[in-house]
């Protein structure tokens, strides 16, 4: 009896360990490409065992972990998991350079919801996720139920691209953390005004320590095709786009160069209609991890409650 009793006393509900899935947990994942098999890592938040799984999905040269703050917040709601596309993060380079595009990433994210045995998901995608979660959208028996596009849309500026690609790869060593934060901030400035302890938390996850100091998380070679094909002209997705039938939510940097007012406008007019929103002080591309920001996400997301 006084082990039952103790029993009881443990798992009284006051007891319990409140919000016990809220820790990350680092795992990865084998795909094959073109040229071989390759590791992409992946981190998850909640409870390993909800049906209800978001995926989001990280811009060009950033990681899974810029999905940190919202991760945490719907970690109640959902599993969350946060992948770092091959050359990104902890995830493997690729020996190829030119197989970095989104025919491997958008086969390697099948591979993932694979690996997480689940049917159906919700995407959270900035900028070059949000291309991959439309790519997945647009298809016949596509896995995703409730799309959120951030800072993307079916018209990528050649200016924004051009802009994007003086940064790539170019990155020098930083002798200390200081120097990678500053850095960090000067080519990340359209994120918006961020606090000292969000800018710690971006440049913590966007540097690895090498010999003399920290460099980029990301592979160099990813830059390869912006500077030997630059691109002169606007890429046009509307018909990618017009394919999506998933309620979708898209939200622009109200100062962006990626995503223009008009191009976000129309987004509302056709295809899947997206309910827009629009973020004021920010460029390409809003965070998602100030309070504002993470409630117009998770409104969105849970009005899908009833839908995996």
């Amino acid at each position: 009896m006084k082990v039952l009793d103790a029993l009881r006393e443990f798992f009284r509900p006051e007891r319990r360990p409140a919000r016990p899935w809220h820790g990350l947990r680092e795992r990865s994942v084998q795909c094959i490409g073109p040229h071989g098999l390759h590791r992409m890592a992946y981190t998850e938040w909640g409870d390993p065992h909800n049906p209800r799984v978001l995926v989001c999905a990280h811009g060009l040269t950033r990681n899974g972990r810029d999905f940190d703050f919202l991760a945490q917040a719907l970690a109640d709601d959902y599993r969350v998991v946060c992948p770092d596309v091959p050359g990104r993060g902890r995830s493997d380079w690729l020996g190829v350079k030119a197989d970095y595009g989104f025919p491997l990433y958008v086969a390697d994210m099948i591979t993932l919801l694979a690996r997480l045995d689940v049917e159906t998901v919700h995407w959270v995608g900035t900028s070059m996720g949000g291309i991959i979660g439309m790519l997945l959208a647009s298809q016949p028996h596509t896995p995703i139920t409730r799309l959120v596009l951030n800072d993307v849309g079916p018209v990528i500026t050649a200016a924004s691209l051009q802009r994007i690609g003086q940064y790539v790869g170019t990155a020098p060593v930083f002798a200390g953390m200081a120097e990678a934060e500053a850095y960090v901030r000067a080519v990340s400035a359209p994120f918006g005004a961020l606090t000292d302890a969000q800018w710690h938390h971006l440049t913590a996850h966007s540097v690895r320590p090498v010999e003399g100091g920290f460099s980029m998380i990301y592979d160099p070679g990813i830059g390869d095709a912006f500077r030997t094909t630059p691109l002169v002209a606007d890429v046009d997705l509307w018909q990618v786009y017009d394919g999506i039938r998933c309620p979708t939510l898209a939200i622009r940097g109200a100062e962006s160069d990626l995503l223009e007012r008009s191009a976000h406008q129309a987004m509302g007019e056709r295809g899947p209609r997206a309910r827009l929103v629009e973020i004021e002080g920010v460029g390409h591309a809003p965070t998602l991890m100030d309070e504002a920001q993470i409630g117009v996400v998770r409104d969105f997301l849970l009005e899908g409650r009833g839908t995996r």
